[in-house]
């Protein structure tokens, strides 16, 4: 069912084939460990509706005629361990077939999954964007290992190179873990109160690139509907633009848009969420 597909309403029926679809969409509605706000099982269902009031161009491109295929939604109803095992071994296929897997969540534990799919397909290292209101490099937050809270803490303890944005809440141990591994940081009051929109990557920096986008990046204004929103945030467009600059000369092979907590009645948070993840596919087109 084309309704069922992400931007399902505007795809021809050569242009929702997985076999040859370049984005291949992973719905993972995973809500195991959230500490506030609840809601983020519902994300991906309603991303997905949001995506048919989509219009096919982007950024000058139209990332659906390079094909969008969309899997049937990840087995929540599982063990935390159970999901992150089955996302990974979905992702995994889905970047050894070069395709870019796009994971829609759920809450932002679910990254570790969709990531390690990509480094376990991947011959070569990956470097780590982190759009973000937390660092998320807690330890084993409220007795979790795969926490939300954590998740960035367990990527980078399997040495995958991070740069992170957007960051305005967090604890002096997840600073001094930071520290410790090397993450690049650009933090929400650095970029908003200065108005950055663009920044340059080391050189040594991974030419592989996986995007993990928590929407409570942006500020509460642009998508109230995240479970834990936290003001000062990134605008729209800044946070994209900060995307996009970290992509020069790099190719983005994956990436997740998680945290969505639809309200009802107030659809402007979804719509935001699915033009984030089109938005996105559409860097990949330019590369």
């Amino acid at each position: 069912m084309m309704h069922d597909q992400f931007l399902g309403e505007e795809l021809g029926a050569d242009e929702n084939r997985m076999e040859d679809a370049r984005f291949e969409v992973v719905p993972c509605g995973l809500e195991a460990t959230v500490s506030y706000g609840t809601g983020a099982a519902q994300g991906p269902q309603a991303i997905i509706a949001a995506s048919h009031q989509l219009e096919r161009l982007a950024n000058g491109h139209e990332p659906c005629a390079a094909g969008i295929f969309t899997h049937p939604a990840i087995n929540c109803d599982q063990p935390i361990e159970n999901v992150m095992a089955d996302l990974r071994a979905q992702t995994a296929a889905i970047a050894s077939r070069a395709h870019v897997p796009v994971t829609l969540g759920g809450e932002h534990s679910l990254s570790y999954g969709a990531v390690m799919g990509v480094v376990d397909a991947l011959n070569g290292p990956l470097g780590l964007v982190h759009i973000d209101a937390h660092a998320d490099f807690r330890n084993a937050y409220q007795g979790h290992k795969h926490s939300h809270a954590s998740v960035m803490h367990l990527l980078a303890a399997e040495g995958l190179p991070m740069a992170s944005f957007g960051v305005r809440a967090l604890a002096s141990e997840e600073q001094a873990a930071r520290r410790a591994h090397g993450v690049i940081t650009y933090d929400g009051p650095e970029l908003v109160r200065g108005q950055i929109s663009s920044v340059q990557l080391p050189d040594d920096f991974p030419e592989n690139i996986y995007v993990s986008f928590d929407l409570d990046g942006l500020d509460p204004s642009v998508i109230p509907a995240t479970g834990t929103p936290v003001p000062g945030g990134l605008g729209f467009y800044q946070a994209l633009d900060l995307v996009e600059s970290c992509l020069q000369g790099r190719r983005c092979v994956g990436l997740d848009v998680v945290e969505l907590a639809p309200i009802k009645g107030q659809p402007v948070s979804d719509f935001t969420a699915a033009m984030v993840v089109y938005q996105l596919m559409s860097f990949c087109q330019s590369q």
